[in-house]
């Protein structure tokens, strides 16, 4: 978010919601989507998991491909979590714009400084119509 948002960026409209409070709207309303979810044994988040299944037919044929990126905090090597959400993002049609990014066990200051360049590439790429 804070990335997404940083002042050197043409600025660009940013919504954070929690899984639960996103519906087929936000999808239909965005340019970009980033998502986070933690590895929940070796899977996506059941909150990620109940917010694509809400939305998938409610969106179908009326989304344009849909440029996003996914974070990981991951409990293992975030693998199992990466290939569910990437399956389901074929199907949507998410397009990746980027490998997604896992941080392992804790978000390090390392991770939150990649997890904020990934929100600023994500906001360049949409205000400069890369994506």
């Amino acid at each position: 978010m804070d990335g997404a948002r940083d002042p050197e960026l043409d600025p660009v409209e940013v919504r954070t919601l929690r899984a639960q409070q996103a519906g087929p709207g936000d999808l239909l309303w965005c340019d970009g989507l980033i998502l986070g979810t933690p590895e929940n044994f070796g899977y996506m988040s059941g909150a990620i998991k109940d917010f694509l299944d809400r939305t998938f037919y409610e969106v179908e044929g009326k989304l344009a491909p849909l440029p996003y990126a996914l974070i990981v905090g991951a409990g293992n090597d975030g693998t199992g979590a990466i290939r569910a959400v990437e399956r389901i993002a074929n199907g949507y049609p998410f397009v990746s714009v980027q490998p997604p990014l896992v941080s392992v066990s804790s978000a390090s200051p390392d991770a939150l400084k990649s997890a904020r360049e990934l929100g600023m590439t994500m906001a360049a790429g949409l205000a400069l119509g890369m994506f």
